[in-house]
């Protein structure tokens, strides 16, 4: 990549705050990293509305059965597959649902194979394997806003008519041009020139957090603020369950411990019946009546 082609790019360009990084103390060098760090939130704040607009599409999404792929490259690429790999065990959702779509494949997680993000047909050939539909969303993630294997990807998405988000750290990139919705932080220079795994890539990973914990609580996986659709697949994650019960519905550990059992495991269907002090299967009924939304189950 010649300096022609990278000299307009924000994320490229020099921060004057840390010209002297390399003169500074341990404590310096921290000092101005995270003075630098605290503009990441701000960033993402700004684009809220952006925001919501993604998740109320992914929302919709999951609903008619779709899947949610976050396509990207290097750091961006790692983002979206741990994003992804977090949603399963969080959401007890299947793992298809959320996929995370790297160019070199899942290799390129742990070792780089970095020439292999040059080329836009490896990212549509990448869709085209997962059988993409009109019905599922491609997310490109690129802090540049211009990687070709995730611009390969995103224009296979819209040619046969899936929803493309971008989210990018460069405004008014080529992704953007290319998005139903663009997510466009823009956290300003990096301390290290050029090295996009720090503000840039806190950015993506907040916005990444929001799209799919967003999703999942307009989906119902979320009742106040517990997870209530977590996957209780050993010894901690099982003490999580009755605690999430116990604090729902306001019961010592010995009365949710025995709810759980008698609900086979299913935090939702515990809380129905202590709440509204009914048997299993009433409170499976009425969860099933209520598309398995706790709150209507519950008639709050």
């Amino acid at each position: 990549m010649n300096q022609s082609s990278t000299n307009h790019l924000l994320t490229e360009e020099r921060n004057p705050a840390s010209m002297r990084i390399d003169l500074e103390t341990t404590e310096g060098m921290l000092r101005i990293i995270n003075q630098e760090d605290q503009k990441v939130a701000a960033a993402v704040a700004a684009e809220i509305s952006q925001i919501a607009r993604a998740v109320d599409l992914v929302t919709e999404s999951f609903k008619n059965g779709g899947r949610l792929f976050y396509v990207g490259a290097g750091t961006s690429g790692r983002l979206g597959i741990l994003d992804a790999s977090e949603c399963p065990p969080t959401f007890n959702v299947p793992h298809n649902m959320v996929q995370g779509v790297m160019a070199g494949g899942l290799k390129a997680a742990v070792r780089p194979v970095e020439a292999s993000e040059d080329s836009e047909r490896a990212g549509s050939s990448a869709l085209k394997k997962r059988k993409l539909t009109a019905q599922d969303i491609v997310a490109g993630i690129a802090a540049s806003g211009r990687t070709p294997y995730t611009l390969g990807a995103m224009k296979y998405a819209r040619s046969i008519g899936a929803k493309v988000l971008s989210v990018t750290c460069n405004p008014n990139s080529k992704m953007a041009a290319l998005a139903d919705v663009s997510i466009a932080p823009v956290p300003g220079p990096e301390v290290v020139t050029g090295s996009t795994r720090m503000k840039s890539g806190t950015a993506q990973k907040l916005v990444l957090n929001m799209i799919t914990t967003a999703s999942m609580i307009k989906l119902g996986y979320v009742y106040s603020n517990l997870m209530i659709h977590v996957q209780m697949k050993n010894e901690k994650l099982q003490e999580r369950g009755r605690r999430i019960i116990m604090s729902a519905t306001g019961t010592d550990y010995s009365i949710a411990n025995r709810a759980l059992k008698q609900a086979q495991g299913d935090i939702k269907t515990a809380i129905v019946m202590l709440k509204r002090k009914i048997t299993r299967k009433e409170a499976q009924r009425r969860l099933k009546q209520a598309e398995l939304n706790l709150r209507a189950a519950l008639a709050e």
